[in-house]
C-alpha cells in the first residue's frame, strides 16, 4: 500500500505501526521519525522560514480572509506519488493542509482517510482508524493500549501531589491559550489548567488575562515551534512591565517546551509531552523519561 501523509501527526503515526516503508511522500513539515525527512515533499508554506510570530500571524490572518490557506498542495509531485491512500485532516487550515485543498480529480482516486480528533481519546481513535485503513489494525490497538498504560502511570506518580496551577500558552504575538489536548496533557501530568478548555480551539488572549490568572506556571509552547524558537518568540513577552507581575515569573517557573513535538500534533508523542509536563512540574522523573 502508498500511502501519503498530509499532516505530520499522521506521518508519525503510520511509522509507529510499522508502515513506514510504506509511506511514499510526507508535508514539508513532516520531520518526526528520522526517515521521515528523506521522503518526497508535496506540499510546502507560502511563509518564509524564521518569520516572527506576529508577522506569521498577520498572514495567516490575510490567508482566512480571502478564503484562502498558508499552506499549498503540489498537485504534481501528488500525482507522481501515485498514493492508494491519502491521511489527512479536518481539524485545522491554520496547522496543515485540509483535505478540502486536495485536487478534485485525481486517476485513479485513492481512499482519503481525513484524521479529527480534537482530544487525547480522539487521537487514540485516529490512531485506530489508521490501523484499520492500513492493514494495521492488531499492531494499532496494541500501541494504544500501551500509551494509555504510560498515561496511566503518570497519574498514578501525581495522584497525591500538589496540583499546581498552569496557564499554557500555544502562541506568543498575539497571545492564544492552549485548547484541544493540552489542557488534558496538563491535567494527566498533575496541573490544574486555568485558561484553556478541553475539545475547545485555542484563543486569543489578553497578558491581562494570564495576569488575573496568576498561575504557578507559565508553559509556552508555540505550535510548531521547539524550545529554542520557543524562547526567541517569549522575548516579546519579558518586554512587557506586566509579565513581571506573574508569580510563575518571580518563581521562576516559566518553561519555554517544544510544542512542535509534544504538544501541537494529534499524533502518539503527545504522550511524551504529558510525561515531560509531569517531570517538569513535580521535579519528579514519570515512569518514562522523554
Amino acid at each position: 500500500m502508498r500511502i501519503v501523509s498530509l499532516v505530520p501527526a499522521a506521518t508519525e503515526i503510520a511509522f509507529a505501526l510499522g508502515s513506514g516503508d510504506g509511506v511514499v511522500a510526507v508535508t514539508h513539515d513532516c520531520d518526526y521519525p528520522e526517515a521521515a525527512r528523506a521522503l518526497p515533499r508535496v506540499t510546502r508554506s507560502t511563509i518564509p522560514a524564521g518569520t516572527s510570530s506576529r508577522d506569521i500571524d498577520v498572514a495567516v490572518r490575510a490567508a482566512a480572509a480571502e478564503g484562502d490557506s498558508t499552506f499549498h498542495v503540489d498537485a504534481s509531485a501528488l500525482a507522481d506519488a501515485r498514493p492508494d491512500i491519502l491521511l489527512g485532516q479536518t481539524l485545522c487550515r491554520v496547522c496543515a493542509v485540509t483535505v478540502s485543498q486536495l485536487p478534485s480529480v485525481m486517476d485513479p482516486s485513492p481512499e482519503i482517510l481525513p484524521l479529527d480528533g480534537d482530544s487525547i481519546a480522539g487521537i487514540f481513535d485516529d490512531i485506530e482508524r489508521v490501523g484499520e485503513a492500513i492493514g494495521r489494525a492488531r499492531e494499532a490497538a496494541s500501541f494504544v493500549a500501551s500509551l494509555r498504560e504510560r498515561i496511566d502511570r503518570v497519574r498514578e506518580r501525581v495522584a497525591g501531589l500538589p496540583h499546581p496551577t498552569v496557564v499554557a500558552l500555544e502562541w506568543v504575538d498575539p497571545l492564544f491559550s492552549a485548547g484541544h489536548w493540552v489542557p488534558e496533557q496538563v491535567a494527566a501530568a498533575g496541573g490544574v489548567e486555568l485558561i484553556g478548555r478541553t475539545n475547545a480551539r485555542s484563543r486569543e488572549i489578553s497578558l491581562d488575562d494570564v495576569v488575573a490568572a496568576d498561575p504557578d506556571y507559565v508553559l509556552i509552547l508555540p505550535c510548531g515551534f521547539d524550545a529554542q524558537r520557543a524562547a526567541r518568540e517569549s522575548r516579546v513577552l519579558i518586554a512587557d512591565e506586566r509579565w513581571t507581575q506573574l508569580r510563575a515569573v518571580r518563581d521562576g517557573h516559566v518553561l519555554t517546551l517544544d510544542g512542535n513535538a509534544y504538544f501541537s500534533r494529534p499524533g502518539p508523542r503527545v504522550v511524551d509531552g504529558i510525561e515531560l509536563l509531569a517531570s517538569a512540574l513535580h521535579g519528579k522523573v514519570p515512569a518514562r523519561v522523554v
